[in-house]
């Protein structure tokens, strides 16, 4: 069977990238932004282990408990912990092996080839290589709290706990008292440096019982939340390269690895060493003092910044945030259920910018705690990202699309390694770009057209001859590798995908699997735009790349319905197949209509997983998925069912986090989803209905306004 993927006019026509029909909200015909930010300002009336606050900067974060700082860790160790991570902090144990990846290989046969996957987790050199670098908790910064007789404070013991994540600001204002005192404390991130500033206001005699303890780690090889091995002092050293009044500065050595901290702080204070790795700063008389904390992996050599000027610039940041980009408004919905999606929204955009925009893509976890060793998925980077340019924040993205470039000689010698050409990206990986091993990791592909899609968000954004002179290695070199990974089945005359493989859909085994249902759709999107890509550039269209996409596999399908893979026809039979990642319908949804899918197969699809699908098993990033294939499938109120679904895996904490279970209590590819559904529902999609909002029911209910968003491909 023959197929061809349907490019619409509207892709290659700069000019539709851009939606200029702006909804009217106030009359200067623009969303009062102020207003919409500001009715969503988290606040908390009493300490909760899911509701820390975070404040920082895409490549820094620190989080903090009610005290407005780290002061209570063992209260959160079981919500979400306490942490301060950076897109630069790693940290590798030294073994005494020299461990190679090839060790972890396993060979698995394709089609009379044997090919090597990083598989072999349960050796010993699998899990160093799994735990190793890992991301580093650069600090715990703390009250050392206690009674005016000198015991200690337990947290239950504040008394009028009011806390404010002021979102149009970046502050966190926290206000409690200690044995009838009043204490506040405002805490802010730097914009452009990993530096926080404090500011603590109290009564004249609570003043001194409010020391402030700087304490360090070492690095730990634990999976989860648990990022920091605070009972290894041995391994590690702390030292003062500098102390004169009011300034302090700390080197800090883990084996081989080496980053500084730079404190300055105000008022009479003094600097006392308790132990090793951990110091006070003991304020004296007065009725407040400040302090700001820089992290930098070289030496500080910026100017000194007091507090009121870090809170000036992060004031000024985040106002220019939320004045530029795209907004969507909610209030004039008549829909109960409009209200939470917009607190999701605002509190997404919120995260996503000090968790997602680094120059490296993000771990699922962000900089909150670690997850995967502090690891970060290449797959999940789409869900992560991919929002930033559909809101008009493209420079987001491509700070961490730079980064395909810096590791394009590592994928281009593991496409090499296994037979193939081009560059094949990896899935688990560090900032060195080098494979983690994985029993599952290894064998997903469909974080390999990523990069081109990435490439054409950007390039909608900026139609320039520049910016495709930038990414064109990253987008031919990704479209190599996936036309020689493509198999020509020569009995049947198409070409299939795998075996071995798994689709984004986890649970199948990699040497039976073949022809999934998105990464089909996906592979024929990819290569048709780096086909744009080469016309574009002036170059020929590839031979090869245009016959495997009009010889591509179909989509899989059985009874009427689509289904995961070609090879188990029974998802719809087997529940053991109805779990995990309905990722079958982000082939209409994730990706535009073509001649390789049927909406109305694809309906039918869609209804089906409604009807009987295992929802605990699911992931955040599920139901934004969802909610695009029924945008696209004209079924707008089951995209707004989708979005807030009442399941297990889909709930938004106080603070925007979208919990998924007690070792993975923040999940970043969710929020980044729900952002990127939201503008597609909102300001529609390459030859989509000509209407406004065209994802939300037309019932009367949900009049969106919205503004400064581009259409989704």
């Amino acid at each position: 069977m023959v197929n061809k993927i349907k490019i619409l006019s509207a892709f290659l026509l700069p000019a539709v990238f851009f939606l200029t029909n702006y909804c009217v909200a106030d009359g200067t015909g623009s969303i009062d932004r102020f207003a919409l930010v500001n009715r969503h300002n988290p606040c908390i009336e009493k300490a909760d282990p899911l509701a820390p606050f975070s404040v920082g900067n895409g490549e820094f974060a620190f989080t903090a408990d009610v005290t407005g700082l780290q002061t209570f860790p063992g209260f959160y160790q079981d919500g979400i912990p306490l942490g301060t991570l950076s897109s630069w902090g790693w940290h590798t144990i030294p073994s005494k092996t020299p461990y190679k990846l090839d060790e972890t290989f396993a060979y698995y046969d394709t089609y009379g080839r044997k090919v090597p996957y990083a598989a072999r987790t349960n050796l010993p050199a699998g899990r160093w290589l799994r735990a190793n670098p890992h991301r580093l908790h650069l600090g715990r910064i703390g009250f050392q709290l206690q009674h005016a007789d000198t015991t200690e404070l337990l947290i239950d013991e504040l008394k009028e706990v009011q806390q404010t994540l002021d979102l149009w600001k970046g502050e966190l204002r926290s206000s409690f008292t200690i044995d009838g005192h009043p204490v506040k404390v405002v805490t802010v991130c730097h914009p452009n440096r990993d530096l926080i500033a404090v500011r603590v206001e109290t009564g004249e005699h609570c003043l001194e019982n409010l020391p402030v303890c700087f304490s360090f780690p070492y690095g730990s090889e634990n999976w989860g939340p648990g990022m920091a091995d605070w009972n290894s002092p041995d391994r590690h050293t702390t030292t003062i390269l500098k102390q004169e009044m009011g300034l302090v500065v700390l080197k800090r050595t883990l084996d081989e690895d080496v980053y500084y901290v730079r404190i300055q702080y105000s008022g009479h204070c003094d600097w006392i060493q308790k132990e090793a790795h951990s110091f006070l700063l003991q304020p004296g008389k007065g009725s407040f003092f400040e302090f700001t904390c820089e992290f930098s992996k070289e030496e500080i050599t910026k100017s000194l910044i007091d507090v009121a000027g870090v809170r000036a610039d992060c004031a000024a940041f985040w106002k220019r945030f939320w004045m530029s980009g795209g907004a969507v408004d909610f209030s004039q919905c008549s829909d109960p259920r409009a209200v939470e999606l917009e607190r999701r929204v605002i509190l997404s955009q919120y995260l996503t910018a000090i968790q997602c925009a680094s120059s490296i893509p993000p771990q699922e976890s962000g900089l909150t705690h670690n997850s995967w060793y502090g690891k970060f998925h290449l797959e999940m980077h789409w869900w992560h990202a991919v929002h930033f340019a559909l809101w008009n924040r493209t420079p987001m993205l491509e700070k961490s699309l730079s980064w395909y470039q810096q590791i394009l000689p590592q994928a281009k010698k593991m496409a090499a390694l296994q037979g193939y050409n081009g560059a094949r990206w990896p899935k688990m990986v560090g900032p060195d770009g080098r494979e983690g091993p994985s029993g599952i990791g290894v064998f997903l592909i469909w974080q390999q057209p990523h990069p081109i899609y990435y490439a054409e968000l950007c390039y909608r954004a900026n139609p320039s001859e520049e910016l495709l002179k930038r990414y064109q290695e990253i987008v031919f070199e990704t479209a190599q590798f996936m036309a020689s990974y493509a198999y020509f089945d020569p009995e049947k005359e198409r070409y299939v995908l795998g075996p071995p493989l798994i689709p984004a859909q986890e649970c199948y085994p990699p040497d039976k699997t073949y022809n999934p249902t998105y990464e089909l759709a996906y592979w024929a999107w990819g290569l048709q735009y780096a086909q744009e890509w080469r016309t574009r550039l002036g170059l020929e269209p590839e031979p090869k790349w245009q016959d495997i996409i009009d010889r591509l596999a179909p989509l899989p399908q059985n009874k009427d319905v689509y289904v995961t893979t070609e090879s188990t026809l029974d998802t719809f039979e087997n529940p053991a197949l109805r779990r995990d990642h309905p990722s079958l319908v982000a082939a209409l949804g994730v990706l535009p209509e073509s001649e390789l899918v049927d909406p109305q197969i694809m309906r039918r699809t869609l209804h089906k997983i409604f009807e009987d699908w295992n929802w605990p098993s699911t992931w955040g990033w599920d139901y934004p998925m969802m909610a695009m294939t029924a945008a696209r499938v004209g079924e707008p109120e089951l995209a707004i069912q989708s979005l807030l679904m009442d399941t297990p895996k889909n709930q938004y904490l106080p603070n925007g986090h979208c919990y998924q279970r007690k070792n993975l209590p923040t999940y970043l590819p969710a929020n980044g989803g729900l952002l990127t559904a939201v503008s597609m529902m909102a300001a529609g999609w390459d030859n989509g209905p000509k209407i406004d909002a065209p994802g939300f029911p037309k019932d009367g209910k949900w009049n969106v306004r919205w503004e400064n968003l581009m259409k989704m491909p």
